[in-house]
């Protein structure tokens, strides 16, 4: 008797898995701008959305994409954009507004070599700070960084779902060989994975406060339509929404801010770890270089070194000491490739804080890295 088929089996690239995960999460609104190496997110959406009682729009630009998703995320509904390094500069202004007046969304960046339009089919890892530190200003953010095509879809639902319960844009970034990779994929079943929702005020109007601490630090957040009324602004502003000048309205609203995100450490940073019981070799990775990585590591092995792989899922926030110290105990050397000039081995090196000696394998010039380059690194005295 032939094997029957597993319907949740397919053969598909990382864009289109980001499409599926959008649409498992809820995503019901999409405004972009076409560009390469992101398109195919685009053009997934524009086709599936009208299916599931949803829109897709394509706007004049980049600005005004992320200006279309925080409105309809307003109006609320679940609202993602993709983009590349270009188009992801002309967000960061919006990004920042998002970021003060708290409103989820989900920001797809799927990284091409630059800078300026560089070369738009190469991949690349070099927005990494600029997810962090691109807008201005003091504020949290949550990145998160897939390496497989399955990762693709379950990241991009982790984004909504971070995203609505923490009230607070979520970035997906995702680089060109990852979002153009084709893998078999098992989608999982719709009962097996959490879909959040946002918490709606449980107030009358005339009680509702959308940055008040009634319900801890990060508050209900009504739609607008229905019949609760406030104000939004990118101005720091008091708990109803109005801008102010108050020194203490601004700074208790600035540490409401960040402690939504701090207080929630355990449920948004996320890693997976390989062979790290014996290393004294620890390889740091994320992304497609991430793959490298891992056969970076078991070769390594075959050749007599202990080395251990660390594959970053989350990028921002990133882990505080207590979080790094067990990991350092017996290690005397930290590897840390990326498609880039050293962004994130800047804050492994913070992190480290001497305790053990950082080397970096980068690359920027839209080739990839290869196992050798980093087993290589490890041999390194």
């Amino acid at each position: 008797m032939a094997k029957e088929k597993d319907p949740r089996a397919r053969f598909m690239m990382g864009n289109e898995a980001c499409v599926e995960g959008a649409l498992a999460a809820g995503c019901r609104f999409f405004a972009g701008y076409p560009i390469t190496p992101s398109t195919e997110i685009a053009e997934g959406l524009s086709r599936r959305l009208p299916h599931v009682g949803g829109k897709f729009i394509q706007m004049e630009d980049e600005i005004a994409s992320m200006a279309a998703i925080i409105g309809a995320s307003i109006g609320g509904l679940k609202a993602m954009t993709a983009t590349s390094g270009p188009g992801f500069s002309l967000m960061q202004e919006n990004i920042g507004f998002a970021a003060m007046a708290e409103i989820p969304c989900v920001v797809v960046n799927v990284q091409r070599t630059g800078p300026s339009t560089g070369l738009p089919t190469q991949p690349a890892q070099g927005d990494v700070m600029q997810a962090r530190w691109g807008t201005h200003g003091d504020h949290p953010i949550i990145v998160l960084a897939p390496s497989t095509v399955r990762e693709c879809f379950d990241l991009t639902v982790r984004a909504f779902n971070l995203s609505e319960r923490y009230r607070t844009p979520v970035i997906l970034l995702m680089d060109a060989d990852v979002g153009h990779l084709r893998e078999k994929v098992e989608l999982p079943a719709p009962s097996s994975y959490e879909v959040v929702e946002r918490m709606r005020p449980g107030m009358p109007p005339e009680w509702y406060a959308p940055y008040g601490e009634s319900e801890g630090p990060v508050p209900p957040l009504a739609p607008f339509g229905t019949g609760y009324r406030y104000h939004v602004t990118g101005l720091f502003h008091d708990a109803h929404g109005f801008p102010t000048s108050r020194l203490d309205e601004i700074n208790a609203g600035l540490e409401r801010m960040f402690a939504k995100i701090e207080l929630h450490l355990p449920q948004i940073l996320h890693w997976e770890s390989f062979a790290l019981d014996d290393a004294d070799v620890l390889v740091i990775a994320y992304g497609s270089v991430a793959r490298t990585a891992l056969r970076a590591v078991k070769e390594a092995r075959n050749k007599g070194i202990n080395a251990g792989l660390i594959k970053m899922l989350t990028l921002w926030p990133s882990p505080p000491d207590s979080y790094i110290a067990p990991l350092l105990e017996r290690c005397r050397l930290v590897v840390v490739p990326e498609l880039n000039k050293g962004q994130y081995a800047l804050e492994v090196e913070r992190a480290v804080a001497g305790r053990a000696k950082v080397r970096r394998v980068n690359r920027a010039d839209g080739g990839i890295i290869t196992p050798d380059q980093i087993v290589a690194a490890m041999r390194e005295e």
